[in-house]
């Protein structure tokens, strides 16, 4: 209406605005005719509604506030048998309020005195801020094991993808042995520097650290993301850092590994290579380890960390309140 106060025919309202041009008569005829009153959209012919806002209620209180007697959790059917209405309202009003009782996440803080981390809030502020601003002149590489890749090989044939048939291997498996990968993953490359060993000891730890200094350029200083194991803190690597000035370790919270960018490489690791692979040793496990890792790095894309220290601490902040309010 707007639009036709300044002026046009039909045919250029609708061009102008993007609409069908029927739209533009239709709307104009009903303001000549009614005016403003014809601006308001008509009742739509259909089914009348049949769940009442105090049924939709009590279905999402239900559903936050008790369990079912024989499950853990509520199931459509299950929900809808218990408020006498169908599977799919139930469905409808879950996506509405977003409630997916059959989903759960994973989370920890813990309050065991000899588990929490005193320097919690330090430790996070140190970390991201290596992330969101690096020193000049300088290599941060977040550092970590994935300890115990178990070389696993079917004890028969893997049957190859058909058309309408997904790839087949048998349930059971075979153990050859397990590897250690030690890993540095550069945050501004994304490029990673693999170590695998036998073992995870401080000897491994000392071997991989030595692999660093060789790597690094001499002039640049090397920051370790890396967490609160035993064998970062042995007597021996504390040596070895005095004589190494240059690396410098900033420790990650206790049970805080999501804090530190080199797990997500890990998880696509897991997920593109380990998991679905087969090896019949564990020269033949190190072989494609390594294989995967030259082939990242000839195409590395870095992880992009875009939260600050408040907000990660506002939201731990405020889940915990969460928590606290609702009685746990």
């Amino acid at each position: 209406m707007l639009a036709a106060a300044e002026g046009g025919s039909n045919t250029e309202i609708a061009a102008r605005l993007g609409v069908p041009r029927p739209t533009v008569t239709t709307w104009r005829s009903r303001f000549a005719a009614r005016r403003l009153d014809g601006l308001l959209d008509e009742p739509r012919p259909g089914r009348p509604r049949t769940v009442t806002d105090e049924q939709v209620e009590r279905l999402v209180a239900d559903t936050l506030e008790s369990t079912p007697v024989d499950a853990t959790h509520w199931s459509t059917r299950s929900m809808a048998a218990r408020q006498g209405m169908s599977q799919t309202t139930v469905s409808r009003v879950w996506r509405a309020f977003g409630l997916a009782p059959h989903k759960s996440d994973t989370w920890k803080l813990s309050k065991d005195p000899l588990f929490v981390d005193p320097l919690f809030v330090d430790k996070v502020r140190d970390v991201v801020g290596l992330y969101l601003n690096p020193p000049e002149r300088a290599l941060v590489l977040c550092v970590d094991e994935k300890t115990q890749i178990q070389a696993l090989d079917r004890t028969q044939p893997v049957f190859p993808m058909l058309p309408a048939t997904p790839a087949r291997a048998s349930h059971d498996y075979v153990r050859n042995g397990t590897s250690s990968l030690y890993a540095a993953l550069d945050i501004t490359t994304g490029k990673v520097i693999g170590s695998l060993h036998s073992r995870h000891r401080a000897v491994e730890f000392g071997k991989f650290l030595r692999t660093l200094d060789q790597q690094v350029p001499a002039e640049l200083d090397v920051h370790l993301v890396l967490d609160n194991a035993s064998t970062h803190k042995t007597q021996t690597i504390r040596r070895w850092l005095a004589v190494h000035p240059r690396f410098v370790l900033h420790f990650t919270p206790t049970s805080s590994s999501w804090l530190n960018l080199v797990e997500r490489w890990f998880a696509e690791l897991t997920t593109k290579k380990l998991q679905r692979s087969t090896h019949r040793s564990v020269a033949e496990l190190n072989a494609d380890v390594k294989a995967w890792i030259n082939t990242w790095n000839d195409d590395p894309k870095p992880y992009v960390w875009t939260k600050t220290a408040d907000e990660i601490l506002d939201s731990v902040a405020n889940y915990c309140k969460r928590i606290t309010d609702s009685g746990h």
